[in-house]
């Protein structure tokens, strides 16, 4: 499976002649293309930089064979006029879009602040491989071999990532969720996050664009 990383939170999914996108969000310049580009859609929750409702809701009425997958919250918007297209899923459950197999995960978005209410947030597992966490530090029932891991935000935690990490003992790990980090906050993540210091995985840091086999 090959796994191109797109700017924050997006990463586009492909095995043979199957694509599927995760998160394409506002700070995702490309999401447009990375969305045409793609059979199945999944979306962590309802927070701007991994849901661009416009570009996902103008998808789906160009392309009636596209499907989408989501919380509740973020797909019921759509229910009506795009029956079969979108799909709200939960923790437990499983199916299968543009020939992968999806496993969800978790339950609410990690917390900001006690005066910003918590809105859903799942995880996917994809193929059983790699696991994308939306915003929340949730261990998955499951082993993992790819962890993609938020890199800042204004719910993320140098140490709390550390021990995530240690919980959830992938066998590789790359960062996302890093638009707010500059290139000198990116690599100082990595060193922090790394064999000798916090974890036992070094971080890698894959550019907007690149792709990587997982």
């Amino acid at each position: 499976m090959r796994l191109t990383k797109h700017a924050h939170a997006c990463v586009t999914l492909t095995k043979d002649d199957a694509r599927m996108v995760v998160d394409p969000g506002a700070f995702t310049p490309d999401a447009a293309q990375a969305v045409a580009g793609a059979a199945a859609v999944l979306i962590t929750h309802e927070h701007f930089d991994h849901f661009d409702e416009e570009v996902i809701g103008a998808a789906l009425e160009a392309r009636p064979e596209l499907r989408v997958y989501g919380p509740a919250a973020v797909v019921e918007r759509w229910t009506a006029a795009r029956r079969g297209q979108v799909t709200a899923v939960a923790a437990g459950d499983a199916f299968t879009a543009a020939g992968f197999d999806v496993t969800v995960h978790g339950d609410l978005h990690a917390a900001i602040h006690r005066d910003i209410p918590r809105v859903a947030n799942l995880g996917y597992l994809v193929d059983g491989r790699v696991y994308h966490p939306g915003d929340a530090y949730h261990v998955p029932e499951a082993p993992v071999g790819t962890l993609l891991l938020p890199a800042a935000g204004p719910w993320t935690r140098t140490g709390e990532a550390a021990d995530y990490v240690r919980a959830v003992a992938p066998g590789r790990l790359v960062q996302i969720h890093e638009a707010m980090l500059s290139e000198i906050g990116q690599q100082s993540m990595a060193r922090i996050l790394s064999p000798g210091m916090l974890t036992d995985v070094p971080l890698e840091i894959v550019p907007p664009g690149d792709s990587i086999e997982v």
